[in-house]
Order: C-alpha cells, then structure tokens, then sequence
C-alpha cells in the first residue's frame, strides 16, 4: 500500500470514530443523537446545493471544504444502519466499487477490454441500468426515477426515460409547437378564471419547456440556476446605482426601473466580455 493510500485510509478511519463518538449513547452529542435517516434528508440536501454552488463559482478551496461536509452525511447514514445492524460504511464503499465494476466492462473486465466511444458506454451504461432495475423487480420505464430530485431534473429525467421507448418527438419544430399549444391553454385558462386550470397549465408549459431543452442538448436545471444568477448580478447592479443616486427602488417608477435593469445587462455583459 502506498504512502498516500495509507493516509487516506487512516483519515477515513479517523471520520469514522469521530462519527462512532458523536453517536456514542454515553457520551455522544446530543442533537446527533437525536438524529434519524429522515431527519438527516434535508441536511444531505443542502449540503449538496452548497456544493453545486461552490462548484459554479470555482472556488476550490469553497468545494474541498463542500465534499467534506457530503461525505460527513455518508458516514452518518452508515453509522446510524450499523447501529441497527442494517450495512456499514465498508458496505457502502463496496457496493459503489462492485457497481462501477459492473458497469465499466470495457475497463475492468480482461475478456470485453475493447476500444469504444463515449456514446457507446454511456448506451452500454444505460443498458446495465436497466438490467439492474429488472433485477431489482422494477419493470416500468420510470421506476427508480427519484421523487425527491428538483422538479426540473426530475421532469427531464422522465421525458428522456419516455423518449426510449419511442414516446418523442422527432422533430424540434414539433416540441417548439407544443410549447406554443400550452401557452394557448394557458391564455384560455385564464380568461376563464379557472385556478386549477391555471395551475395545471403553467406546470404543462414548465413541462413542454424542459422537453424542449433536452432536445435542444441543454440541462434544464442548470439552465434555470444560472437565469437565476443572472437575475441576482443585474438586480444588486440596480440596487447599487440607486444607493450611489441616493434612491431607493422601492420609490422609483417601473419605467425607471426597467432602465436600471438595461443598463445593468449592458454593465454585466461589457464585463464578461472585457479582456483578462
């Protein structure tokens, strides 16, 4: 074993007693003592938005510190199933190494070692999944799609899921065209005044929307998060410059307003485009 693996087996090892510590029924930490597999959820959740966003804002130091606290959230998990004797975290690393095994033939097993392109193991990828999940009994073509992902991800995930059995358009114009039909819905739900219509066709468009960007090769998720940005940069441009004026934009006019908001993509666009 080399140097560098012997300190990282050592460090995982020191997590794990820290984690076992925390745990301890005599002397562990309250609130961890407390916690449960469903507690935990919303944890593990945020830990991995922060993750994200430090990973967007390519702060290296940011995303160490990140994948150290996802991790934490691992060697919880693993310590509460070992306290009722359900798997432990060799478990768990295991079935992740056995798993990645499985599913990279072309590298691991020594009689299907060939030559093959990226899109061939990401088909070959899928075609183990779905081996796996008739295994695991789950014959539906959206089973094990989770129902925790953010609804974006999760809708793409479905469409592309449906788009392999033939359930797709072939054609962009097409999706372009169902787009503009669940506005049209939308326009008549709501000359009508029908609140549930209304809700039920805003989330048609939200759906059509993220068919479109699959087939227009653009992560819906992402897409938002970074119209999000966006939104975040020009809006404190404009808060800024009405601070500098002495204004308030709670006081100012929507025209105003909307001035501010062009003159903030303008300032933001120069900047992007400014050399190094």
């Amino acid at each position: 074993m080399t140097d560098d693996a012997t300190t990282t087996q050592g460090g995982i090892q020191s997590l794990l007693d820290i984690m076992r510590q925390l745990r301890d029924p005599d002397s562990g930490c309250p609130w961890d003592l407390k916690q449960n597999f469903h507690t935990i959820v919303p944890y593990t959740i945020e830990e991995t938005y922060e993750l994200a966003d430090a990973i967007a804002a390519e702060d290296f130091s940011q995303i160490r510190d990140e994948l150290g606290d996802v991790l934490f959230q691992v060697v919880f998990y693993a310590q509460m199933a070992s306290e009722q004797a359900l798997f432990t975290f060799e478990d768990v690393v295991d079935g992740i190494a056995e798993k990645l095994r499985r599913r990279h033939p072309h590298v691991f097993a020594a009689t299907d070692r060939q030559s093959v392109s990226a899109g061939e193991v990401k088909e070959r990828w899928e075609q183990i999944k779905g081996e796996e999940r008739q295994q695991k009994n789950q014959q539906g073509t959206l089973d094990d799609i989770p129902t925790a992902l953010p609804a974006l991800s999760r809708s793409q995930k479905l469409q592309k899921r449906a788009a392999r059995v033939g359930f797709d358009w072939s054609e962009l114009d097409a999706v372009r065209e169902k787009v503009d039909e669940e506005l049209g819905e939308l326009a008549e739900a709501v000359s009508e005044g029908d609140s549930a219509a209304i809700e039920s066709e805003v989330g048609d468009i939200f759906l059509a929307m993220v068919n479109l960007a699959r087939h227009l090769g653009v992560d819906a998720e992402a897409a938002l998060r970074h119209a999000n940005r966006r939104f975040e940069d020009r809006f404190r441009l404009m808060e800024t410059a009405a601070e500098r004026e002495g204004s308030h934009l709670g006081e100012e006019s929507l025209e105003r307003l909307e001035e501010r908001w062009q003159t903030a993509k303008r300032e933001l666009a120069d900047s992007a485009s400014a050399p190094d």
